[in-house]
């Protein structure tokens, strides 16, 4: 009697698990059935032990469904697994669908797993293809608020710029982002300003900014393609051709001072050699000075020299140191 109680409730504890099982997938899969999405069973179990949010995966299909385009269970729960996200990817591609754009499911999931951590996702790429979007250049992020460049004539041009946008679908995976539109719009102002042969010229027609850049085909290789280059403003900077000159000037003064102070030094260091010379032939003729009481001491000694021709000689000194008192008065030499 007890054997077959047992297998009575274990039949009815299974029949209450499958029950259960039934019960918690019966609702997505009515609503699945209903929206004409219809997925099995089977699928719902599987997604399960797969640890997919089933109830996520049936919602993207019905919405798809709904908008007329077909998309298999399986696709949307690869994308899933992938790390993408689902719903931006069905909201897209309905989008470009309303807006008669050309996108499949394989092409946006792609655009979306190319996004991932950008910031961007496959819905702004889509709607800014239907709603081209404005950007400024320079970026005020970059804490620039104009592009400055140098006419011919040394006067600096400072200009801000808006960039008209939109998305090239066929681009976008693989293509460069804003950031380059924003680096190549500002070096196609500054070179044009450049060739520019007076900022005048800039100032009196600044639209010729933009239809020069625009000829370059800034856009190529990029996620985007450039609808317009509006210049917002232009402004004189300062004259970087007069500094220029001017600092060019005082590195030439700076030059020439140093030159005229190393003729400076030389004249000193010779001025104060020909010093040490003139002491030098003094310090001799007082040496030579000093040998002539020695000589006449020698010339007495020997009988060259007698007593009467020195009273000769200190007389004649005598006359002379008159004479010349005579011709040169005190004061007056």
């Amino acid at each position: 009697m007890n054997l077959p109680i047992v297998l009575i409730v274990i039949l009815g504890v299974a029949a209450l698990i499958v029950a259960g099982i039934i019960l918690s997938f019966f609702s997505v899969w009515l609503r699945a059935r209903l929206a004409g999405a219809s997925v099995t069973m089977l699928n719902l179990v599987a997604m399960r032990l797969r640890q997919v949010p089933y109830a996520l995966i049936v919602d993207v299909r019905i919405r798809a469904t709904k908008a007329g385009i077909q998309i298999t269970a399986d696709e949307v729960e690869a994308q899933f697994l992938a790390g993408g996200n689902v719903l931006a990817c069905v909201h897209a591609l309905i989008a470009a669908k309303k807006a008669g754009i050309e996108l499949d499911w394989a092409r946006t999931t792609a655009i979306d797993l190319a996004t991932k951590g950008s910031g961007k996702s496959v819905e702004e790429a889509v709607r800014t293809s239907v709603d081209p979007r404005v950007i400024d250049c320079p970026n005020p992020e970059s804490g620039r608020t104009t592009i400055d460049g140098v006419a011919k004539d040394g006067i600096q041009v400072k200009v801000k710029a808006r960039v008209t946008v939109r998305t090239h679908l066929d681009r976008f995976v693989g293509g460069a982002k804003e950031e380059t539109i924003i680096a190549r719009v500002g070096e196609g102002i500054v070179t044009t300003i450049g060739s520019s042969e007076s900022y005048k010229t800039v100032l009196e027609s600044p639209d010729s900014i933009s239809k020069t850049v625009l000829k370059r085909g800034l856009d190529v290789g990029t996620a985007y393609e450039i609808l317009s280059i509006d210049i917002a403003d232009v402004d004189v900077g300062e004259n970087v051709g007069a500094k220029l000159q001017e600092a060019q000037a005082e590195a030439n003064k700076s030059i020439a001072q140093a030159q005229a102070e190393i003729r400076r030094a030389a004249a000193v260091a010779l001025e104060q050699e020909m010093k040490a010379r003139v002491q030098e032939m003094q310090a001799k003729v007082v040496e030579a000075q000093a040998q002539v009481p020695l000589a006449l001491a020698e010339a007495f000694r020997s009988g060259r020299l007698g007593v009467m021709d020195y009273y000769k000689m200190e007389n004649i000194q005598s006359d002379t140191a008159m004479r010349s008192s005579i011709a040169h008065p005190e004061g007056k030499k």
